[in-house]
C-alpha cells in the first residue's frame, strides 16, 4: 500500500502503538530532492535532527543513495525509525540489500501484496501476509501468516523455538559423528591401524539412521 508522506505522518501520530508520552514533533519529513545539491542540503538538515523518526519518498531515497549512500545510511541508522513512501518493487528490494550490506545483520521483510515479492525474496527471512491483495507475497515468502498481529509471536516464540531446535539437532549430529569416529580411531590404533571397520553391515548403517533416530524425533 503506497501513501504519501502527509498520510504517513497522520497515521503515525494517531497510531495506538505509539506511547502517549512521545512528542510528535520528533518526526522529520525529508523534502523531495532530485539533484545532488538538493540531496546534500537536505542531508545536512536531517543531520541536525537525526534523533527524530524519518519519513522520505522513494525517489528522494534513490537520489540520496546515488550520490551519498554511506552518509545517508549512517544518518538513517541513528534514527529510531525510517518510513519510506511510494516505493517501487525494485526500490523495496534495493533497500533490503542496502540494509544487509551496511549492517551485516539478518533482515526480515514483511509484505502482503504482489509488489512486495522482490523485497521478500531479497531478505534473509521473508514473511508474507495473506490478505485482500492475494497470496502472491505469501507464496513467495519463507513464512506465511494471516494477520500482521501474528508477527510478534512468529519472531519471539516460534522463531526462538526453531533456533533452539536447530542448535540442539546440530550439536547432536556433531557428537554422534564424533563418537563413532573416536571409537574407530582407537580400534585402529590398538590393532596397528589395520583396515577393518569396527561396525559391520547393519550396525554401521543403522547407527546413523535407525538406532539414533530417537533424539531427532523428540
Amino acid at each position: 500500500m503506497d501513501v504519501d508522506g502527509g498520510q504517513v505522518r497522520d497515521r503515525y501520530q494517531h497510531s495506538h502503538l505509539i506511547s502517549s508520552r512521545v512528542s510528535y514533533d520528533t518526526i522529520y519529513q525529508f523534502k523531495p530532492v532530485k539533484t545532488r545539491t538538493e540531496a546534500h542540503n537536505e542531508l545536512n538538515n536531517f543531520r541536525k535532527h537525526n534523533e527524530n523518526a524519518l519519513i522520505i519518498l522513494g525517489d528522494s531515497l534513490m537520489t540520496c543513495l546515488e550520490h551519498y549512500e554511506q552518509e545517508f545510511v549512517e544518518l538513517a541508522m541513528m534514527s529510531p525509525s525510517v518510513v519510506v513512501c511510494r516505493c517501487s518493487p525494485t526500490q523495496k528490494a534495493a533497500i533490503v540489500h542496502l540494509i544487509k550490506k551496511h549492517s551485516n545483520k539478518p533482515v526480515a521483510a514483511i509484505g502482503d501484496g504482489g509488489n512486495d515479492v522482490s523485497m521478500i525474496q531479497a531478505a534473509d527471512a521473508g514473511i508474507g501476509i495473506v490478505g485482500k491483495e492475494g497470496k502472491q507475497a505469501s507464496l513467495a515468502a519463507d513464512f506465511s501468516i494471516t494477520q500482521f498481529s501474528y508477527v510478534g509471536r512468529l519472531l519471539l516464540w516460534h522463531g526462538r523455538n526453531s533456533y533452539n531446535r536447530c542448535a540442539s539437532l546440530s550439536q547432536f549430529i556433531i557428537h554422534r559423528g564424533l563418537i563413532i569416529s573416536v571409537m574407530q580411531t582407537i580400534f585402529s590404533a590398538v590393532f596397528f591401524f589395520v583396515s577393518i571397520s569396527l561396525y559391520q553391515g547393519v550396525l554401521l548403517i543403522g547407527y546413523s539412521s535407525f538406532f539414533t533416530m530417537g533424539p531427532c524425533s523428540c
